[in-house]
This record gives structure tokens, C-alpha cells and sequence, in this order.
């Protein structure tokens, strides 16, 4: 094995959630094609992943009561993504300015600068920066 390539997450609308990552987060996209879902119907294959990184996300448009049930629970309400970056002030203000929604103050901890935010679907994230600010 050599890295984990994909994780997927359940989305209502592949549009919203591109802007999302990419707008907000400054992700690429590095794959929005067309695809089939297993029974024949169209759907799109679309994955962002952070600029340079070898994982990506799966952006995958619910399916079903099922799935459209599980948006914003991926997790069961804890963060199930973290998200480090090299500028913590810079990433949290371009956040802040497009409307991101916080769960906690920015505090720091032993390992970096951190906050709890949620995704455009309300899936819990912690945003990460070096220890000591940055």
C-alpha cells in the first residue's frame, strides 16, 4: 500500500459543495466528470482535494433516503476531518469573511491552533495551524 487515495462524503448538490472546498477552503478540482451510478444513471465523479495533497475528497450526491439522511452526520456529530494549514489567522479570516460557521473559539492547544468548524453539508472540522500561531 502507499497512501489513502479517496474518502468519500455524502453531498447535497455537487455544485454548493464545489464552491465550498474550493472557494472556501482553496481545494482543487481535481476531477468533476461524468459517471454512472451501478444501476446505469447518470451521476458525476467529483473529487477536491488541498493543492499538492495525494488525498482527496469524494464528493458523492446523495442517493436516496438513506443517504440524504446521513448528510452532516458522517461523524455522529465529533469532527471526522482536520485540516492543517501553514497560515491559521489568514485561512480562519478568509473563513470568517465567507461566512463559515464556528463551533468554538480559536484556542491553542499542545499540538497547534485549532477551531471547530462545520462544512457546507454541517459535517464537524477542525482547522489546525502551528503550535504558537501562524
Amino acid at each position: 500500500m502507499s497512501h489513502l487515495s479517496l474518502v468519500a462524503l455524502v453531498v447535497r448538490d455537487y455544485d454548493r459543495a464545489i464552491a465550498f472546498f474550493t472557494t472556501v477552503l482553496g481545494f482543487e478540482l481535481a476531477e468533476d466528470s461524468a459517471s454512472r451510478t451501478n444501476d446505469g444513471r447518470p451521476k458525476r465523479w467529483v473529487v477536491v482535494r488541498p493543492p499538492g495533497a495525494e488525498t482527496g475528497i469524494l464528493l458523492a450526491r446523495a442517493d436516496g433516503e438513506r443517504q440524504e439522511a446521513a448528510i452532516g452526520a458522517h461523524f455522529a456529530g465529533r469532527v471526522g476531518f482536520f485540516l492543517r494549514v501553514d497560515d491559521f489567522e489568514a485561512t480562519h479570516a478568509r473563513m470568517v469573511a465567507h461566512g463559515v460557521t464556528f463551533l468554538t473559539a480559536p484556542r491553542d492547544e499542545p499540538y497547534g491552533r485549532v477551531v471547530v468548524f462545520e462544512d457546507c453539508e454541517g459535517n464537524r472540522w477542525d482547522l489546525l495551524g502551528p503550535a504558537g500561531g501562524g
